[in-house]
């Protein structure tokens, strides 16, 4: 599924690989996203064909860059969004993302949270354990740590992946 929307999003930006430094900065772009994270980052990078220590740092550098405005803003953000006849649905599906997945962050903690983050399974990521940690009020420096932390664990596991496997399948 990740492939296909990394795809997808490669096909609607494809003039942007004719510029310098253009296929980076899709790589980049993709890694800010939701969902997509640094592992579309990294996929994208293997189909574009961008050098894997390069794309790497720039999918790092990409997932890290929203997660403590995450920390430090979702939640007021969220409370304007309940309250709003047009974004509720949006903060009641945010909701139940958190409350899905709370349980997992919460009875592990720090390390809960660094395995929610570093494991790339779908709806897992920097992005909603954020999310779930700025919900249940955790240590918002401990919490940027384990999202760091499980930032790079998935980095490994993506690269091995992406570099690896895929490049094996379509190289």
């Amino acid at each position: 599924m990740v492939e296909q929307i990394v795809n997808t999003i490669l096909n609607i930006f494809n003039g942007l690989e004719g510029i310098t430094f253009g296929k980076e900065i899709l790589v980049f772009l993709i890694s800010l996203m939701p969902i997509l994270e640094l592992r579309g980052g990294l996929i994208a990078a293997a189909l574009l064909d961008v050098n894997p220590v390069i794309s790497y740092i720039i999918c790092i550098i990409g997932n890290v860059l929203p997660v403590p405005f995450i920390l430090w803003f979702i939640n007021s953000i969220l409370n304007w969004m309940r309250n709003s006849k047009h974004f509720s649905s949006i903060a009641n599906w945010l909701d139940s993302k958190v409350t899905k997945h709370k349980a997992q962050i919460e009875k592990y903690g720090f390390w809960g949270m660094v395995l929610f983050v570093g494991i790339p399974l779908p709806g897992t990521g920097a992005w909603t354990g954020c999310l779930i940690a700025a919900v249940l009020n955790m240590n918002k420096k401990k919490a940027f740590l384990a999202a760091l932390l499980g930032i790079i664990m998935a980095s490994v596991i993506m690269m091995i992946l992406s570099f690896g496997v895929l490049k094996s399948v379509i190289g």
